[in-house]
């Protein structure tokens, strides 16, 4: 049986900062070692440090990580320029597995996810669900979410998200060993038989104006909106530049795609979200999931009256689930423009709040949070990737019986 422990810090020194996690995670245990080592930061840390640090303090870990916008741990939200939270995990070796794969892109998203199955499938079968970490600027997420299910099945169950800078969109970093990658992705494999993982998933966002189709593309490569090159057609569209970058325009450029009517009611929304994090200077824009042509995009505005109303929504239906269960874990998955890019940190208190208050009560449930690019997480039972959205994935069992 996997066991979870969480902490975070504000601690500016990198070292002290990670020692100051796993000593306050694990600080009942008798020890700061453990088997996996799952962290995200900041990217004003010193990369090297963290992995020093956590390598000394934790010697049997097999180390994951990402870099992000801001964390959240049960501590609560932070998005200064050095902040860390980790997530520490101790269980046997049967129940889990670890894999990552490097220069991972939008061309052979399908490919590599196909090797990360198979090293996670050969190092324990009985897998049931998979936290994806990803790069954050490139990926094609729905091919990698077709190679994981080609090697573990369509009832796998994947959760996590893609790293994410401090807004620039210029370079993300993933963490594995003692390495500091760019393109990677890594995957922590569950198969803990107790375990038993929910998950909910909410946007606040409106379609602003009609929609743009697209007329030219290939696989996830957006090149034409109506017959122009896509990226200038947005951004007329919204006054901007048409060489402006697209990491600041992420909290404003936001693309809305329409949803079977099946998973409308689910999503609390007709639309699913899409970022752009990457352009070309043809014009053209990237999306993380293909975007064949025909397809119909509106540019999505944000409601703040519908982000709480949709989140009260989303943790009711989130805790009509895990009645009767005892969350022993939960992960978190936001996106960065909901941070500090949209609101101040009162409100943004305020959101961590009214999801952490329901469901830890006053229990300190071990929670890692990033403020990330984008989250992977189920709709109607299937897996799919979203954008600007508050995703939370909480890991149960069965409450012991009374005695």
């Amino acid at each position: 049986m996997l066991d979870f422990y969480s902490a975070s810090s504000g601690a500016v020194n990198s070292r002290r900062a990670m020692a100051e996690c796993l000593e306050t995670a694990l600080a009942e245990t008798g020890g700061t070692d453990c088997d996996i080592l799952v962290f995200h930061t900041t990217v004003g840390h010193q990369f090297a440090e963290l992995l020093s640090e956590a390598h000394k303090l934790a010697p049997s870990a097999t180390i994951v990580g990402c870099t992000c916008h801001g964390v959240v741990g049960r501590e609560g939200a932070n998005e200064n320029m050095r902040g860390l939270a980790i997530m520490a995990i101790r269980g046997p070796r049967s129940e889990w597995a670890v894999a990552h794969v490097d220069n991972i892109r939008g061309a052979n998203s399908f490919e590599q996810s196909v090797q990360l199955g198979q090293q996670l499938k050969a190092q324990t079968p009985n897998i049931t669900s998979v936290c994806l970490l990803a790069s954050g600027i490139d990926i094609a997420a729905d091919r990698a979410i077709e190679g994981i299910e080609s090697v573990l099945g369509p009832d796998i169950k994947i959760f996590g998200g893609t790293s994410s800078d401090n807004m620039r969109a210029i370079r993300t970093f993933q963490f594995y060993g003692d390495q500091i990658l760019e393109r990677a992705a890594l995957a922590i494999g569950f198969a803990d038989p107790t375990l038993h993982i929910e998950m909910a998933v909410h946007h606040g966002s409106i379609p602003v104006g009609n929609p743009f189709v697209v007329t030219r593309s290939e696989a996830n490569h957006v090149f034409e909106l109506d017959g122009r090159p896509g990226w200038h057609v947005l951004m007329d569209q919204l006054g901007k530049p048409q060489n402006s970058h697209p990491g600041p325009m992420i909290p404003i450029a936001g693309l809305g795609v329409e949803l079977p009517a099946s998973l409308q009611v689910e999503n609390d929304n007709p639309h699913i979200l899409r970022v752009v994090a990457k352009t070309d200077p043809d014009g053209s824009f990237y999306l993380p999931v293909d975007a064949p042509v025909g397809t119909r995009v509106w540019l999505m505005e944000r409601d703040e009256h519908l982000i709480f109303d949709g989140l009260s929504r989303m943790m009711k239906r989130l805790l009509e689930r895990i009645a009767g269960k005892q969350v022993v874990a939960v992960f978190h998955t936001d996106c960065a423009a909901r941070g500090r890019a949209l609101f101040s940190r009162i409100l943004k208190e305020e959101i961590v709040g009214r999801m952490q208050a329901p469901i830890c009560g006053d229990q300190p449930i071990p929670w890692l949070g990033m403020y990330g690019f984008g989250e992977f997480t189920q709709l109607g039972g299937r897996n799919f990737f979203h954008n600007y959205t508050t995703s939370l994935y909480c890991l149960c069992r069965a409450k012991p019986s009374a005695s």
